[in-house]
């Protein structure tokens, strides 16, 4: 993972993102806003089932950013169909904005990817895609929201990131 330039306000990723995780009051508000569903997959680590999803089918030029925070994660250009029921990315719209924890529930070892700035579950990342980084970024699409190209990014925190 690619390390974070500290202000004195903030921490910033190397495409000038706010990663500064939400306070408490912040984070309460933001969790306030999800639905069951989404509550049980990017709080509690949860799956949605395969190929249910609303994004699995998005194929329009833009970003899809944490559903939580707004964080923009993948750029629609890193998207192809895996066939695995679940959007599926070749990289992140910045490497310091996913965390990578390793993951050993329910007897495998795998990678579960985070948002970096409000900590939720987004999915796996695995070394099975294509070039050319041949990972695979498998995130549920309850875990993401889509912005078309040139509009505005979701902005919960007050962060100002910006147009998509």
């Amino acid at each position: 993972m690619t390390d974070l330039a500290q202000t004195s306000e903030s921490l910033r990723s190397p495409s000038g993102y706010d990663l500064t995780p939400p306070n408490a009051e912040e984070r309460a508000r933001l969790e306030a806003d999800l639905n069951p569903e989404e509550k049980r997959v990017l709080l509690s680590h949860g799956t949605e089932a395969p190929f249910c999803g609303t994004l699995l089918g998005e194929k329009r030029a833009g970003v899809f950013c944490c559903r939580e925070c707004g964080l923009p994660l993948f750029k629609s250009g890193t998207k192809f169909e895996s066939g695995t029921g679940w959007p599926s990315f070749t990289q992140p719209v910045d490497e310091a904005h996913v965390h990578a924890i390793r993951d050993t529930s329910y007897g495998m070892i795998r990678i579960e990817t985070q948002c970096a700035r409000c900590g939720s579950h987004q999915g796996h990342v695995f070394p099975d895609g294509p070039p050319p980084t041949g990972n695979r970024y498998c995130i549920n699409s309850v875990a993401l929201s889509f912005v078309a190209e040139g509009e505005a990014l979701p902005d919960p925190l007050n962060r100002g990131d910006g147009i998509a």
